[in-house]
């Protein structure tokens, strides 16, 4: 029994050892970065999130964002552009410090990585072809198998189409380019997309493409994510978008790069 206990001890003090060290070494993560200069920022090219210009340079509201928390801390930045359906992944495997893309904060994401607190707001809109859904309107008229609805795959949108569209099929991109593509050559009836780029859309192409809801189909909340454990990277983002928010900084980089059409003339639309 002596023996069993001894055992039992040992083993304990192994896993609680394990354990402290594994806690440590996560929270040395804010303290790592510092050592390096440099934030290592994760993110995928999403209108108006982040694009690049004329010159193949990545601008836009998540790279505005990136820019000022790294100069905040005095930090160098770097991007570490990655493919969306894989950008957590990512992070898990250290390719880079967070993510800052619009990702939506939800329960099954959290399980995986630590989000922060919001730091901006956003919704999904719809977007039909006039020829295929120029009667459609309703969500019912939308939620039938007959219907063809694209998506860029990994988004957020994705979840939207399947909870209030389970019936209709849908189509998957790795661009959101190519699933607004899909629904102008007329091989889907609609796609779904975070705002403000459906109405962007629709006033690019206000011969084929309409909006058949006034109102945002869902509305969501995006944060920071970064590995689970790391608390201490956690207090240090909190705190900042705490300041930039009540300065308003953070809502007036928003309000310029999702209310206006001020920046377009930058963008490389090739890219």
């Amino acid at each position: 029994m002596k023996r069993f206990i001894t055992v039992l001890v040992t083993v304990f003090t192994c896993l609680l050892g394990a354990s402290n060290a594994f806690a440590a070494d996560n929270n040395n993560a804010l303290q790592q970065i510092k050592e390096n200069g440099t934030l290592r920022v994760g993110l995928s090219t999403f209108v108006p999130w982040a694009m690049r210009d004329k010159q193949g340079d990545l601008i836009g509201f998540e790279v505005d964002v990136a820019k000022r928390l790294a100069a905040d801390a005095g930090l160098k930045v770097e991007f570490v552009p990655t493919a969306w359906d894989g950008i957590i992944p990512a992070l898990l495997a250290g390719k880079f410090d967070v993510i800052i893309g619009g990702l939506t904060i939800t329960p099954k994401r959290n399980m995986s990585v630590l989000f922060s607190h919001p730091y901006s707001y956003s919704a999904v809109q719809m977007v039909a072809n006039k020829k295929l859904a120029s009667k459609m309107t309703t969500i019912a008229d939308y939620n039938k198998r007959s219907v063809t609805i694209a998506v860029r795959s990994g988004a957020y949108p994705v979840q939207t189409a399947r909870q209030l569209f389970p019936k209709a099929k849908l189509r998957q991109f790795d661009d959101e380019t190519q699933a607004f593509q899909e629904v102008l050559n007329g091989n889907a009836q609609a796609a779904l997309a975070s705002t403000p780029t459906p109405e962007q859309m629709v006033i690019k192409n206000p011969d084929s493409l309409f909006m058949p809801f006034k109102k945002p189909l869902t509305r969501y909340a995006t944060g920071f994510a970064i590995r689970q454990g790391n608390f201490n990277l956690l207090n240090f983002l909190n705190n900042w978008i705490q300041v930039r928010t009540e300065d308003g900084w953070l809502n007036e980089r928003y309000q310029y790069w999702f209310k206006t059409t001020n920046w377009q003339n930058q963008v490389n639309e090739n890219k």
